[in-house]
């Protein structure tokens, strides 16, 4: 399956004039919730014909934009799957699903002028600039 991801977040981003994840959520009519879901730091569930987010209430704020928009990359790529997002599993998954959802969530998250106006960064510092996780940037494509 060959797609691009990241025209899919852009055009996203200029139609709706937000790369907010949950904005976007939002305008989509994708429903979402932030509570206490245990050691998941959210997912994404298809239930009756309805898009719906599940958030762990315990993540940082920065996780928390990550996490919503891996599960929002879900709700557009994979409309009818359900998927979890386990903390320190994700990032490692080999699981085409979960590639495609990080990069959605790097391509709305990261912009290409964050890595263009900071030339000769790491992808770390870009990442902590950023305000995410250092592995966001294994999925950014320029």
């Amino acid at each position: 399956m060959s797609r691009n991801i990241k025209k899919i977040a852009l055009g996203l981003i200029r139609k709706y004039n937000t790369q907010n994840p949950f904005k976007l959520a939002d305008a989509l009519n994708i429903e979402y919730i932030i509570g206490s879901i245990g050691k998941c730091s959210g997912c994404y569930l298809y239930l009756k014909r309805h898009r719906c987010i599940f958030i762990n209430e315990d993540l940082s704020d920065g996780d928390m934009l990550f996490v919503m928009a891996h599960e929002l990359g879900h709700a557009i790529l994979h409309r009818t799957e359900n998927c979890y997002f386990i903390r320190n599993k994700t990032f490692m998954s080999t699981a085409w699903i979960e590639k495609e959802a990080n990069t959605f969530a790097a391509e709305l998250l990261i912009p290409d002028s964050l890595i263009y106006e900071n030339p000769g960064m790491t992808k770390k510092q870009l990442a902590r600039l950023a305000g995410y996780d250092e592995r966001i940037m294994n999925f950014k494509k320029l």
